[in-house]
């Protein structure tokens, strides 16, 4: 039944996700767009904290979490996102909706683990038009980078797990900037495409220890060291016929191809560490403190003398909490409920401001009938940016659905 299940929810997710635009916000259009989170919607839920491994989950943010597989789990997730915008110009909004992972993890054996996926690694995605007496102006970015990803994590001794995942990275993103000047009769619109390929690897490792009684202290670490992906460049330069109410392009009257060299962008390293304490199938409360070098970024198409980048930082608070997890009388005591705050400095300087977000999040994990799996089900408020020197500010509501599938798969068979 699940494997029938599965390849519905492909087709489903499929659907959704094509023609998707990513991560809607004037911020994706710096180097190579925003990061998306790298967890499940149940790790969102906490804030974004990836500290424990589960038998009947998948952790996507530390590979030594397959480690703790005991059952196949098919993992896929969708949100939209809510955005209302602010600046010293005026006010807008914007929404989208996307594709967040699709994931297949199982145990090798009792001590051992793995997986592959597909998760949207980075989005670009804005369209910002502005208007002057003397000329129109309108800048336009689409696309992002996808992860391609094999993990595998195995228990070296009890309670204590390790894991690494190997990445390939794919993609493309277009910008497009358009000029039409008041006393000229046709505008100019420049078009640039990167296309980025390449590897990333990252390491994991996980500790869960008994404390007292039936509790037990939690800890995980992540490590990505850098890398560098190769981008192939395009640009054209067009004469073309700009519609201002429309905020379009309606037609091209000349075309000039315009020779680009290839270059590479740099992945930063990052690393990531949490600590936490928990009762199994009870209660969970951790923290999580997380790195990346992004001063070593470079940028894929443009570097505006406006933009630096500087060290990014993440923080993370969160938990859960199960009634009973084992009740028969009531569903609701045995709901997962999830809460988290994070506080994360972006690692971007413009016009010379860091540009820093926070969220607060809260979840629920419904069980399925008579099986082990569940939906989940995660909901965020956050902010981005500021309305200061010029910049623009984001209100946020964000809204995650993800299954969590489980059976038994590779079972040998038994003979009397």
């Amino acid at each position: 039944m699940i494997k029938k299940i599965v390849t519905v929810l492909i087709f489903f997710v499929a659907a959704v996700s094509f023609g998707q635009e990513g991560n809607a916000s004037p911020y994706s259009y710096y180097g190579v767009g925003l990061q998306n989170f790298k967890g499940t919607i149940e790790n969102q839920s906490m804030g974004g904290l990836t500290t424990q491994g589960d038998s009947i989950h998948l952790n996507l943010g530390n590979p030594a979490g397959y480690g703790a597989l005991k059952l196949t789990n098919f993992a896929l997730a969708v949100s939209h996102t809510q955005s209302q915008l602010k600046s010293e110009a005026g006010n807008g909004e914007t929404s989208s909706t996307t594709f967040d992972y699709l994931a297949l993890g199982f145990p090798l054996s009792s001590k051992m683990g793995a997986g592959f996926g597909l998760v949207p690694y980075t989005s670009t995605d804005y369209k910002i038009a502005e208007e002057t007496d003397d000329e129109y102006t309108m800048f336009t970015g689409r696309g992002g980078i996808n992860r391609a990803f094999i993990s595998a994590g195995y228990e070296i001794f009890k309670g204590v797990r390790v894991g690494a995942s190997a990445n390939y990275n794919f993609g493309n993103i277009r910008y497009e900037a358009v000029r039409d000047d008041n006393d000229v009769e046709y505008g100019i619109r420049e078009l640039n495409r990167s296309d980025l390929m390449g590897f990333t690897y990252e390491l994991g490792l996980q500790v869960e220890q008994p404390l007292y009684k039936n509790v037990k202290i939690y800890g995980a670490a992540s490590f990505t060291p850098e890398a560098t992906l190769n981008s192939e460049n395009e640009r054209d330069l067009e004469t073309v016929i700009v519609s201002r109410t429309e905020n379009a392009v309606l037609g091209v009257q000349d075309h000039t191809d315009i020779d680009r060299p290839d270059s590479d962008f740099t992945m930063p390293m990052a690393y990531d560490a949490s600590l936490g304490l928990g009762e199994k199938n009870k209660w969970f409360a951790g923290v999580a403190y997380g790195y990346q070098d992004a001063k070593n970024a470079t940028e894929a198409i443009y570097a505006g003398d406006n933009v630096s980048y500087q060290e990014a930082i993440a923080y993370r608070a969160g938990g859960y909490f199960i009634p009973r997890f084992n009740s028969i009388s009531s569903y609701w005591q045995r709901v997962t409920y999830r809460a988290g705050f994070r506080y994360e400095d972006l690692g971007l300087k413009v016009n010379n401001v860091g540009i820093s977000e926070f969220g607060i999040s809260f979840g629920l994990g419904l069980p399925l009938p008579r099986t082990f799996s569940n939906a989940n089900l995660m909901f965020e408020y956050g902010k981005r940016g500021t309305v200061n020197a010029g910049l623009i500010e984001e209100d946020f509501f964000k809204v995650g659905l993800s299954l969590s599938l489980n059976a038994k798969w590779f079972e040998p068979f038994k003979f009397n």
